[in-house]
């Protein structure tokens, strides 16, 4: 039967149904989804040695005859112990396998093999340790060759997968190439049949590395499409202009407790100026932690009240709405203007409890003038009287079809509205223009007056104590502590401090007299709010946490942060940790502790303690090791591309080059139906 690229999993050899769903964990339900699941990095195991040259702690590959072969039972661990001896025509070496009892069956002596692993040293002679292997033949494919490595899931193994992935290449011969000839000619690109087969299993470096620029520039290039031709559609189509209340504005301004710095005035300006256009306003707004972006997104959606629109902001957690609804309703005291609070535990109308059904018909008849939630808002079953803005915290890539949905929900069909999205995690400027060109961005550097620089220091497990003696001392000056913790329980594999562990022991043993809390993700919604509520009013010293806190968290008097494992986090975390404290006028410290002893590590976290802000933070990270840290891909908004990284910016910038040019000749892809359809058939892109 001729194996199709629409063919389920199910179709190939040994895929039954526990093979199928974990397959489906990974994200391949198709043969076609099996060929683009990509390797995250390649074993060179194509070197072969002789046992006569081994060295311990070096990694090899043998070509050996099996002499002996046979299981046993460990007496110290309850393991089965495989051991084998191996010769070629130079000696003899042990080799080991732990639990893998079913070997002696599939290897007989005499069996002509390949072994690839770690070379060690016991206390009489050298051996190979859990080798992967492979019986000798024309082509190899786990062994002998540069060696594909695939990210996993339970019960899933690399071999199974290279097994299944090298059985789904054979339905290659159907992938059409949808990259222009002029541009895979050009670049000299080699075509995509032949990148996909080389990714998988390369011939040699130079083949791998001819793969890996082609599909890493289709990356891109699909990508810059994507928000390019958005652009383009964003641009044809017709917001609702909002006016600019100047005496009312002034009002708000003055109204403040404190002053607005230049950079937020500036931004405010731009924001209130993109409204009053009839076209939608499509712009991100980067600031620093405690740079004040909250009040520069209130100021814009204040006009938008006065004008009677309605405003959106959406949060990416339960928590981080709630914060920016509490700061909203304290902002807008003196005005008349109805704000409400709508999430999956919550419901508040005014600072009041209400109840849902109170509040979704409020939004509807437009009596609720501001709505602040998570972005369940626009996937449930809730219509807005006359949306205007919709401000979008932490989540850069907002996406068009969420855009469609929001328009569907405005209450206007013959308009979208104007996008605001929000961001505290620093860009790199270079960086931001390309890869969101369909964006105006604005920059808050400035942090408001009075706020001192955060001391950071790198900590190491001797002097720990110090620091539980200068937290003391806090305390009983009357501030509190942040104590970040990077698991939420115990976990003997990675070695790790968990929050209920260190709970517990600040509790019994370092402060027994005082009054600490825990939060993390798995306590129920109004558990979290509780937490946060006592803290926030000083009912508890000290808060033991994960990384929930990491964006949005904002008690002024908090005036310590100690993070645990730190080199366990990246270096945007770390930084957002650090925003979590010096918030007010008092001094505030950051100590990052750390039981590595790696140079590479204390000079990543050297980096944090040194650079002025998040964003020279952000550069000197650009330079120096890329995004991989600062821009981990769990960071919401950023492009999860299959084998592009950020720091690829050469291909980036020839990405964006060759994307802008396309669509300059042909704007519609009149010409490329294929790469239209590939590219925006699936995500809706027509707002019309």
């Amino acid at each position: 039967m001729k194996l199709d690229l629409d063919n389920s999993v199910s179709a190939l050899g040994r895929v039954g149904q526990a093979t199928a769903k974990r397959l489906k964990k990974l994200g391949i339900e198709t043969v076609k989804d099996l060929i683009f699941y990509y390797p995250v990095r390649w074993e060179d195991w194509s070197q072969i040695s002789v046992i006569n040259d081994l060295k311990p702690d070096t990694t090899v590959t043998i070509k050996a005859k099996l002499q002996l072969i046979n299981n046993r039972r460990s007496f110290k661990a309850r393991k089965i112990i495989t051991e084998g001896l191996i010769a070629d025509e130079t000696g003899l070496l042990k080799v080991i396998w732990f639990n893998q009892p079913f070997l002696t069956k599939n290897l007989k002596p005499g069996d002509e093999i390949y072994f690839s692993g770690k070379v060690d040293f016991d206390k009489y002679s050298l051996q190979l340790v859990n080798p992967a292997y492979e019986k000798v033949r024309a082509e190899t494919i786990h062994t002998a060759r540069l060696v594909p490595m695939y990210s996993l899931t339970d019960g899933l193994s690399q071999k199974q997968l290279r097994f299944l992935i090298k059985a789904a290449l054979v339905a290659a011969d159907q992938i059409k190439d949808y990259l222009p000839a002029d541009i895979r000619s050009t670049n000299k690109f080699v075509g995509l049949k032949d990148a996909i087969l080389s990714v998988h299993f390369p011939q040699n470096q130079q083949i791998l590395n001819e793969a890996i620029r082609r599909l890493k520039f289709d990356d891109i290039f699909l990508f810059e499409l994507k928000i390019l031709k958005a652009k383009n559609e964003l641009e044809q189509s017709l917001a609702e202009p909002i006016k600019f209340n100047e005496n009312e504005t002034k009002r708000f301004v003055d109204s403040l407790p404190f002053e607005l710095t230049n950079d937020q005035r500036q931004s405010a300006w731009k924001i209130i100026s993109d409204l009053a256009k009839d076209r939608p306003m499509n712009r991100l707004l980067e600031g620093d932690v405690g740079s004040g972006k909250t009040v520069v997104a209130s100021i814009a959606m204040l006009n938008a009240a006065f004008s009677q629109k309605q405003s959106v902001l959406m949060a990416p957690t339960e928590i981080l709405a709630y914060q920016h609804y509490e700061t909203i309703v304290n902002l807008f005291k003196k005005f008349d203007v109805k704000t409400c609070l709508l999430t999956k535990s919550w419901a508040l109308l005014d600072g009041l409890r209400s109840t849902k059904s109170q509040i979704i018909d409020g939004i509807r008849n437009g009596k609720i003038l501001i709505v602040v939630g998570t972005q369940s808002l626009i996937q449930e079953s809730i219509l807005f009287h006359d949306l205007g803005l919709a401000v979008i915290d932490e989540q850069h890539r907002f996406g068009v079809n969420q855009r469609l949905e929001l328009k569907n929900k405005s209450g206007n069909k013959q308009t979208v509205p104007h996008l605001l999205t929000m961001t505290a995690t620093p860009i790199p400027r270079s960086l931001a223009l390309t890869l969101y060109g369909d964006l105006d961005i604005s920059i808050i550097r400035q942090l408001p007056k009075n706020r001192k620089k955060i001391e950071t220091k790198i900590v190491e497990s001797e002097k720990r104590e110090e620091v539980y003696q200068f937290i003391k001392n806090q305390i009983q000056n009357g501030r509190q502590t942040f104590v970040v913790c990077p698991l939420i329980d115990p976990s003997d594999k990675l070695g790790v401090r968990s929050v209920t562990e260190e709970y517990d022991k600040l509790v019994k043993k370092i402060f027994p007299t005082l009054k600490i809390s825990m939060l993390h993700g798995k306590l129920k919604s109004s558990e979290k709010e509780k937490v946060m509520a006592d803290f926030s009013i000083g009912k508890s010293d000290i808060l033991v946490t994960t990384s929930v806190i990491e964006v949005g968290v904002d008690v002024p008097n908090a005036t310590v942060m100690m993070i645990e494992g730190a080199d366990r986090f990246g270096l945007a975390q770390l930084h957002q940790f650090r925003g979590r404290v010096g918030r007010a006028e008092h001094q505030s410290y950051c100590f990052l502790l750390t039981e590595s002893r790696s140079e590479k590590t204390k000079s990543r976290l050297t980096s944090l303690v040194t650079a002025a802000d998040g964003f020279e933070l952000a550069e000197l990270d650009l330079q120096s090791r890329g995004p991989g840290e600062i821009y981990g891909f769990e960071q919401s908004g950023w492009p999860e591309f299959k084998m592009a990284k950020l720091t690829d910016l050469e291909i980036i910038e020839l990405g964006k080059y060759w994307a802008e040019a396309l669509l300059k000749k042909d704007p519609e892809l009149v010409n490329y139906p294929g790469l239209f359809d590939l590219i925006f058939e699936s995500v809706k892109l027509h707002l019309e």
